[in-house]
């Protein structure tokens, strides 16, 4: 592993480690450290540094209703899928957008306020872009699991019972 990826995964694991820490863990120097994390942001490869949120505990979130909408597009001739998916991705309802191989071809994570909201998000604004085929949206109801980060606190007893 070489030093850009090593500092690389200290940081996707806690981005608060100090340039100090991470000149410790990697036997590199502090200015090496400093320069190489410069880079990487310079290079576009570190986009943001941010904090995980669990949304059932943060309750300004925990009302929020969170949608995942599935899009059959119509790509444009010379701009591919490309020049829809920016039209998409500067709606502030959406927090996510990818590119999708199967029955769909894109996949967007919205959020509203209420249900109301992300209903008419999808039906005046979204489903009328010129391109888009159909849309089928599904509400997220709970969060288990999401990149990497497990939401759930484990507190079940998951022994099995014995009988006398």
């Amino acid at each position: 592993m070489n030093k850009k990826e090593e500092i690389l995964d200290l940081l996707r694991e806690n981005a608060r480690l100090s340039v100090e820490d991470i000149s410790a863990m990697t036997k590199q120097t502090v200015d090496e450290v400093r320069s190489i994390i410069k880079s990487l942001e310079d290079e576009g490869v570190i986009l943001k540094y941010a904090a995980i949120v669990n949304p059932e505990k943060d309750s300004s979130a925990k009302e929020k209703v969170r949608a995942e909408i599935e899009i059959q597009v119509t790509p444009e001739r010379e701009h591919g899928f490309d020049a829809l998916a920016e039209r998409i991705y500067r709606f502030p309802q959406v927090k996510s957008l990818y590119l999708m191989s199967g029955g769909y071809d894109l996949k967007v994570v919205i959020e509203g306020d209420t249900l109301l909201e992300v209903a008419a998000f999808v039906s005046r604004k979204l489903s009328t872009l010129s391109g888009v085929r159909s849309t089928k949206t599904h509400f997220l109801l709970k969060t288990y699991k999401e990149n990497d980060v497990l939401y759930v606190e484990d507190e079940l007893d998951r022994r099995e019972g014995v009988m006398a």
